[in-house]
């Protein structure tokens, strides 16, 4: 929390003092910029002396001057033409993978600090640029479990957490060593140490049961430098079989499942039973779900108890 007000405290300073074409005071700058105002006068005085620093560290030109030779007092602000990047040309892949990286800080648990930054350049009159088409790409990250899973592999923490493997009903405890979140087929993965195998594993993030619990000190967790985390999730996933269903559904309904279907067989007065296959039976219970009471899932158990789970969440 502390360096996230830091963070907060430092970018408002950056933003007023690029705003401006006047040199501004230290106590117009301690006016204008929250987290300053709520200090004593010593207090604010080595707290803005140290985040001077810092930003000079960072590379930040922070100027100093008066606006006349009748002031008294030094001025700070920051030389838009001293601040500015130079213009920046993307080719069309670039500009993709800048988009999709844009779209999954707005769907993930980071939107809060993302529309923090984007109003503060808005009110420093910097419009962020939007896309030129009505077509954007798109990457969501809805699972629940996707914040502490990223959190975990960018702090270096190890994980706890249920993971219910395809084929089987009961979810098993593992403990890993995170390395990275994966987006594949519009799917999220979590490739990992898996300490109680003593293997590199992938699990798909919407068959963890449950929360995540990162446990250890910060950077205990080692990422090896020729681990190519997208090649073992394409590796593994790509080369998942799709398990067979049998689901029971009224006559005439259901088309988008009967399209998928490897065969349809009569089952009494208004009922036929479809034959089709699938690869996530999350994903599948989310599709099936849509169906209400048209549709009734007869084998396997793990199809069946996975939209049993959704209906039941939606029935909350």
């Amino acid at each position: 929390m502390v360096a996230a007000k830091k963070t907060e405290r430092l970018l408002n300073l950056v933003i007023c003092l690029l705003a401006t074409r006047r040199y501004l005071t230290v106590q117009q700058i301690r006016e204008a910029v929250p987290g300053y105002d709520a200090d004593n006068e010593e207090a604010f005085r080595r707290m803005f002396e140290r985040d001077k620093e810092e930003l000079r560290e960072l590379g930040i030109p922070l100027e100093t001057g008066s606006n006349s030779v009748w002031d008294d007092e030094v001025g700070y602000r920051i030389a838009s033409r001293d601040y500015q990047l130079p213009e920046i040309t993307l080719e069309p892949d670039e500009a993709a993978a800048l988009g999709l990286a844009a779209r999954l800080w707005q769907s993930a648990p980071l939107a809060g600090a993302t529309g923090s930054a984007l109003l503060k350049l808005r009110a420093a009159g910097i419009e962020p640029p939007e896309s030129a088409t009505g077509l954007e790409p798109r990457i969501g990250a809805s699972e629940p479990t996707f914040e502490g899973c990223l959190a975990a592999a960018v702090s270096g923490r190890r994980l706890r957490f249920s993971y219910r493997t395809a084929g089987r009903p009961e979810a098993e405890d593992r403990h890993v060593e995170p390395w990275g979140v994966v987006s594949w087929r519009g799917r999220w993965y979590l490739v990992a140490h898996d300490l109680g195998r003593g293997a590199a594993r992938v699990f798909r993030l919407s068959r963890i049961v449950g929360a995540v619990k990162a446990e250890g000190p910060e950077g205990a967790v080692t990422v090896p430098p020729d681990a190519d985390l997208r090649a073992m999730v394409v590796r593994i996933e790509g080369g998942s079989q799709h398990t067979p269903v049998r689901v029971r559904v009224r006559t005439g309904s259901c088309w988008e499942l009967r399209r998928r279907a490897v065969s349809v067989t009569a089952d009494g007065d208004g009922w036929e039973v479809i034959e089709t296959t699938y690869n996530d039976p999350s994903r599948f219970a989310d599709r099936l779900a849509g169906y209400g009471p048209d549709a009734v899932v007869l084998a396997p158990e793990e199809a069946r108890q996975a939209v049993i789970s959704r209906l039941e969440v939606l029935a909350r």
